[in-house]
């Protein structure tokens, strides 16, 4: 009997530590305050800011009035719109740096998350597709597709050398948002642009616009998905393993460095593409050059809730925002990045969050 109560003590002893310690570190959420903070996020980064959101909320008892849309259509909305707003973070810094700032709405941004450009296609029905995608036995290269472990897995397969030629295939479709609302949209003229330049085919990017239709972002419509409307899709990397994680029949390539806005050592290549866009008040046309795919983060400033905007970027730069962009995308850049020029005009708090690099300007 002694035997068997001392044998259980030895076994029983680390569950129970363990209860102890999950019960410590599963501390109640503070009461909320009756404070808020205002933020618009791009899309793309919905799935990690659920989780941010909520944590930060549930730290400090500060809630988040949560807004997401295509990143030129926050910028608008919260500039020439007119909507509230303390945080903006779109899917290219570039949106803060050549609208918001010229403009007086920002003096600074921090470059906090990057990725790349993927092209997803389907290979039949399923939760995700709509059906097979044409070409889509055809347009991988060497290598098995096994399910990534990661949303930066580098098990993915490339796509073969030809893959521009099967998307401008009689009947081939490309869908993607619309080109002057977000830069998921406004990064594929700008792929076929470098593409073009990098294969050196004549009207490369004149034949695979020609492929290139929007898709309207509310449409739940079984007929919009992947493989029945549209083959293929220029998409974040994060977000196709998102996706082939709930579809089995979603699968994506990877395309070359020179084209996939995912290597920053190739940032003055890439600005050889561009597109250009509506200013925010209708007042001309602003020269959106591409660029390394880069998420940026900033604080307005006529934000309504400073103080709070300011804790909940400390949140999202700190440990528990790395936490969620690491587990959903896209990947942190740790530290979070700001250039020389923009680093006196941040937030004291904000200063020993971030790495000073210029080498992002070198080429603007």
């Amino acid at each position: 009997m002694f035997k068997t109560m001392r044998q259980c003590l030895i076994l029983c002893l680390p569950v129970l530590l363990a209860a102890v310690s999950t019960a410590e570190s599963a501390q109640p959420c503070v009461p909320l305050n009756g404070s808020q903070v205002i933020v618009w996020h791009a899309g793309s980064l919905s799935a990690a800011f659920k989780t941010i959101e909520t944590d930060f909320t549930c730290q400090t008892g500060i809630a988040v009035s949560d807004n997401s849309a295509g990143s030129l259509d926050i910028v608008r909305q919260v500039t020439a719109g007119g909507k509230a707003a303390d945080i903006v973070a779109p899917a290219d810094y570039l949106d803060i740096d050549l609208f918001l700032k010229p403009a007086g709405y920002a003096h600074w941004d921090i470059r906090f998350a990057e990725g790349k450009m993927v092209l997803a296609y389907c290979l039949g029905a399923g939760p995700v597709c709509g059906g097979a995608s044409k070409q889509s036995a055809s347009i991988a290269g060497a290598g098995t597709w096994g399910p990534p472990n990661s949303p930066t897995s580098d098990s993915i397969p490339n796509a073969v050398s030809t893959w521009y030629q099967l998307l401008t295939t009689s009947g081939v479709t490309i869908g993607g948002s619309y080109l002057y609302l977000d830069p998921s949209g406004y990064r594929a003229p700008m792929i076929f642009h470098l593409a073009q330049n990098f294969y050196q085919v004549a009207n490369l990017y004149d034949n695979l616009l020609e492929h290139y239709f929007a898709i309207p972002a509310t449409s739940a419509s079984s007929a919009n998905k992947l493989g029945a409307q549209y083959d293929y899709s220029l998409t974040y990397q994060h977000s196709a393993y998102a996706n082939s994680l709930s579809d089995p029949n979603y699968r994506y390539v990877n395309l070359p460095d020179n084209i996939n806005l995912g290597n920053s050592a190739l940032n003055c290549s890439y600005q050889q593409a561009g597109i250009a866009q509506p200013g925010l008040f209708g007042n001309g046309f602003v020269s959106l050059p591409a660029s390394r795919v880069i998420w940026g983060v900033t604080m307005l400033t006529n934000a309504p809730n400073p103080n709070n905007a300011v804790a909940f970027l400390n949140f999202l730069l700190g440990p528990d925002g790395e936490g969620a962009l690491t587990a959903a995308g896209p990947a942190p850049i740790s530290p979070p990045v700001v250039t020389l020029r923009d680093y006196p005009n941040l937030p004291n708090s904000l200063k020993s969050r971030v790495h000073i690099d210029s080498g992002f300007e070198e080429c603007l």
